[in-house]
């Protein structure tokens, strides 16, 4: 794999030439062990010559490994690689898990065996001393340093959280769920406070103002950012709210539906599958095909594909006759099955 490395100016000014708004998804030919990037059309805007890749982020960087090489570039849409700082990197990639790339123009990377995060020129913008990191989310992540857990901002500035814990997550919508020393689930807020009291067996992300937690007694219903219940704890699971369809999936017993803000349930029947919803339409099945339903439960898509992905942006994933391709929100094929794996469209502004 020849690949030429471009300092900051040349960056810059590759930048510039990317005045439009760009669709791209990471893409596997058919008989190839290796990756690359296409076009909304299907044509291959990167060779496929990586051995992992992960989703274009929105500022026009993304992360690739070469095998050989055993180590992680980013690379614009001209496939030139960014000059680091830190040469030798490492990002965190969790089993089941997509990488998010960089939130609000930075990424948690690893050098030796602390963590910082690295800008979108390539500089370390927050030092590499912590032993743990999360993504950005709304200009705050929480991080360990040593036994503490503190929130930096986006200029490094670091606030105490108080409260004894064991892990801090990801921020959502202004608050981040916090697991104590006393293996209790609350909230904290970006200035390290206990907004939610630590009570929860476990808890999810705020969507709408609204977030699942479990009880002790294994009942999952949804808490506003008071902690007030406001779907009273009655389900055996629950999963985050859809922000465009406004509904979350449930389950009772064997039974599977949806939930609006207010609790009303949604059961779709006509199906043998429960997708959540993203974008406005959920994944459903009938037989071994499937096709998507609106929000209302009616199928926009009907069962008709061997496999699909989530829409983002726009688009889904499908698979057909053994290939994968894209198609729209009417099930049309966008991108007719031509690869071996392909995954989610994602926006480069």
């Amino acid at each position: 794999m020849i690949q030429r490395l471009f300092t900051l100016g040349a960056f810059v000014v590759n930048a510039l030439l990317i005045q439009s708004q760009t669709l791209i998804v990471q893409v596997k030919p058919m008989d190839s062990k290796t990756w690359g990037y296409a076009g909304i059309d299907g044509k291959l805007i990167i060779p496929a010559e990586y051995d992992k890749s992960h989703p274009f982020s929105s500022n026009g960087l993304a992360i690739t490994y070469n095998t050989k090489e055993r180590q992680y570039h980013f690379i614009d849409l001209k496939n030139k690689v960014l000059e680091t700082e830190e040469p030798k990197f490492k990002i965190k990639e969790v089993f089941g898990f997509g990488v998010k790339g960089f939130q609000n123009d930075l990424i948690p990377v690893q050098i030796g065996s602390k963590w910082g995060y690295m800008n979108q020129i390539g500089k370390m913008a927050i030092p590499a001393v912590y032993d743990d990191v999360n993504d950005f989310d709304g200009g705050f992540a929480a991080v360990k340093k040593g036994t503490q857990f503190v929130i930096v901002d986006v200029k490094g500035k670091e606030t105490v959280i108080a409260t004894p814990a064991i892990d801090v997550r990801d921020f959502s919508e202004g608050l981040a769920p916090i697991r104590t020393t006393d293996k209790k689930f609350g909230f904290v807020n970006p200035k390290g406070e206990l907004i939610v009291p630590a009570q929860f067996e476990s808890v999810g992300y705020f969507t709408n103002g609204l977030a699942w937690a479990k009880t002790f007694d294994k009942k999952v219903g949804y808490i506003d950012k008071t902690g007030k219940w406001i779907i009273g704890a009655q389900f055996d699971v629950a999963k985050d709210f859809d922000a465009k369809s406004g509904l979350a999936l449930v389950r009772t017993g064997e039974e599977w539906f949806y939930v609006n803000g207010k609790g009303v349930p949604l059961k779709v029947t006509d199906t043998e599958f429960w997708g959540n919803f993203s974008e406005g339409l959920a994944e459903g099945k009938k037989g071994v095909l499937k096709g998507f339903y609106d929000a209302k439960g009616q199928w926009v898509i009907k069962p008709q594909f061997e496999d699909t992905r989530d829409f983002h942006n726009g688009y889904a994933a499908a698979k057909s006759s053994g290939k994968w391709g894209l198609i729209d929100k009417t099930g049309k094929w966008k991108v007719e099955p031509q690869f071996d794996s392909i995954k989610d469209v994602t926006l480069v502004k």
